[in-house]
């Protein structure tokens, strides 16, 4: 079964998460900024969700995971939850 370890910031709207991810391509801390703007409980660990399997997730939140491009801040991701930036760590197939 695959599995993926991601961060993420969620907020309310794609305006905050588009804001949020104009500092992050400029450098800012992913972890500091989850810690500060994130609604997620995760944020308490800078965003961090550990390890978990495909399915896991919802799929808009899934796809971004086991699909796209390592290391790289992906989003806005809109899920019923709100609005993803999203960074996989490392994926096993």
């Amino acid at each position: 079964m695959a599995t993926a370890a991601a961060v993420h910031i969620l907020v309310k709207t794609e305006q905050e998460a588009l804001v949020l991810k104009e500092k992050l391509d400029k450098g800012a801390d992913f972890a500091q900024l989850a810690k500060k703007f994130s609604i997620c409980p995760s944020k308490k660990k800078g965003g961090d969700l550990g390890e978990f399997r495909r399915g896991q997730m919802v799929k808009a939140f899934d796809d971004v995971v086991f699909k796209k491009e390592l290391l790289k801040v992906h989003g806005p991701v809109k899920t019923k939850f709100g609005y993803h930036l999203i960074k996989t760590l490392y994926r096993n197939s």
